[in-house]
């Protein structure tokens, strides 16, 4: 079987953020690859550094250091001028529908800016362009002069995602798209980003702390503690098989039907989350860690390969 075309690649991609008190590593050390036409998930807990991940790969917050390849061109040595090129073929859905609108734009204005913006399009060919948008991602004809206060959180949603797909990009970030929307909405919303990867060979990075989600849409997924990648799989395998403690406890986390839980004890995550400002060498989970042993925080833990697409960073798996 040929290798994967590999379209996006970061490579000890660090973002640091400086306090008062010392610099917050937000992003420390992230290799990632993701093949043309896949998904690759990022999961972990509120604050671990997903969002800054996909934001530093956009450089819509410069990183410190690294490298992100996109097609084989290191972008964070591009000039502003290449860079505003290479935008064209790199968007982000946000996460929150209900700020990422300017309320002032319509429907329209709000689809139409990116291709105005960028001269990608005639002014007389620009309202044909944005109506085929609006069919695309399920947008009815008659919301093309509304204002987003008009609308609910799954039809400002679907704007965001035509507006992202106005530059006809390669590569998407989807910063939890889907976490401020109803359940039922959100099915819809994934089914739509699932048909247009297929029709359009789309490449995503799908940010989520939604296990179930995630398990949904992705090809691989990454779990990341405190800025760091912890262990790194396809889908069917860290939910069938997943090595890092805290991968355990996350999918034990996930809620289960009454009668289905009977049986299963809850795992529950002690200790307290250590700082992620100037943190000491060592595994950062190791302080809420069950299995954790002095080794643990003799040395930072690389992510090592345990199979032929498992890497995990534990000592516990270490030769």
């Amino acid at each position: 079987m040929p290798d994967k075309k590999i379209l996006l690649e970061t490579k000890d991609l660090k973002k640091y953020f400086h306090t008062p008190i010392g610099d917050l590593h937000a992003v420390d050390s992230v290799s990632i690859k993701i093949p043309k036409g896949e998904t690759l998930g990022v999961v972990g807990e509120s604050g671990c550094g997903k969002s800054t991940l996909g934001h530093s790969i956009l450089r819509l917050s410069e990183p410190n250091s690294g490298q992100v390849l996109f097609d084989g061109r290191d972008i964070l040595k591009c000039n502003k001028h290449e860079m505003r090129k290479l935008r064209t073929e790199m968007q982000i859905i946000f996460q929150d529908p209900y700020a990422s609108l300017n309320p002032r734009l319509t429907v329209s204005e709000t689809i139409a800016q990116p291709m105005l913006v960028n001269k990608v399009c005639r002014k007389d060919e620009l309202g044909n362009r944005v109506s085929e948008l609006m069919d695309t991602v399920g947008l009815a004809s008659r919301l093309y002069n509304a204002y987003p206060h008009e609308l609910d959180g799954g039809r400002r949603q679907r704007i965001g995602i035509a507006r992202a797909l106005a530059l006809n990009p390669r590569f998407i970030v989807c910063d939890e798209p889907v976490s401020a929307l109803d359940v039922s909405i959100q099915a819809q919303i994934l089914n739509l980003l699932m048909d247009l990867q297929e029709e359009r060979s789309l490449t995503y990075m799908f940010i989520t702390h939604n296990l179930s989600v995630v398990k949904h849409i992705s090809n691989e997924i990454m779990v990341m503690y405190l800025g760091q990648c912890i262990e790194m799989t396809d889908s069917r395998e860290l939910f069938k098989n997943p090595l890092h403690p805290y991968t355990q406890a996350l999918l034990d986390s996930i809620p289960v039907p009454r009668l289905q839980s009977r049986d299963k004890k809850r795992k529950i995550i002690k200790g307290e989350i250590v700082s992620p400002i100037d943190p000491v060498p060592g595994c950062r989970f190791a302080p809420r860690c069950p299995k954790a042993i002095p080794k643990c925080t003799e040395r930072d833990i690389p992510l090592r390969n345990v199979s032929e697409n498992h890497q995990v960073a534990c000592v516990l798996f270490e030769k």
